[in-house]
């Protein structure tokens, strides 16, 4: 693996001639089209979630006699692509966070005629990443942001519809007995499967708090010196 240059080795905004100017130009073009990519990929993974709900809920309010297991499988698969997501997201973040890098230490203040102070080294930041390429965030971290911007609102939809087809489905509970009841899968109580419902649901939101919490702290580190 090739190493990076020292600091030194490297040169201002105002120093780039008009060649190097353009090359600076398409490896931003370059950038954001990979990251254009690898959106689309993220976009997919959503679709499959979400048509995956549709068809469970559809299976469980098909027919009054239909068993409501297919929403709570619904929910493992969305877990699972989410899991996927998430991977795909760490290599979109490493494409999105270097044309974020440009824009903000390149493109910004060349429009607005900055000045760099001599300290300031994203030429050496940016370098670094490309001479010892990684992943900008963790797995954890990814699958924060897909669960806080996407999936959670796909596993509220899936809570509540397993509450619907229990509460209201085919005819509304008469009793707190008859709710836990109906929830009964196979050997399984209802109330086992009502607290591993609870436990299930508590866990991603608490999760996607810690994560978010992770990343406040992250971004308060200075975006001087790292991407992502």
């Amino acid at each position: 693996m090739v190493a990076a240059p020292e600091p030194s080795a490297y040169r201002k905004l105002n120093a780039f001639n008009p060649a190097e100017m353009g090359a600076i130009a398409h490896l931003y073009r370059g950038e954001v089209y990979r990251s254009t990519v690898w959106r689309t990929r993220l976009d997919n993974t959503t679709n499959w979630a979400v048509a995956a709900l549709g068809l469970a809920m559809s299976a469980s309010y098909s027919h009054p006699d239909s068993s409501a297991l297919p929403l709570i499988l619904i929910g493992i698969l969305i877990c699972v692509f989410l899991l996927f997501e998430a991977r795909r997201y760490r290599y979109f973040n490493v494409w999105r966070a270097r044309a974020r890098w440009l824009e903000t230490h390149f493109y910004a203040p060349m429009l607005r005629g900055d000045v760099h102070e001599p300290n300031d080294e994203w030429e050496l930041v940016l370098a670094r990443d490309y001479c010892e390429p990684r992943h900008h965030i963790s797995l954890a971290r990814a699958v924060g942001r897909r669960l806080r911007r996407t999936y959670a609102w796909l596993l509220l939809i899936q809570a509540l519809a397993y509450f619907g087809k229990i509460a209201i489905h085919p005819t509304s509970v008469e009793s707190l007995a008859q709710f836990v009841d109906r929830a009964t899968i196979g050997p399984l109580p209802g109330w086992v499967v009502l607290l591993c419902g609870l436990i299930f649901h508590a866990s991603w939101i608490v999760f996607a708090f810690v994560t978010l919490r992770v990343e406040r702290v992250a971004h308060g580190r200075g975006h001087r010196v790292s991407m992502g």
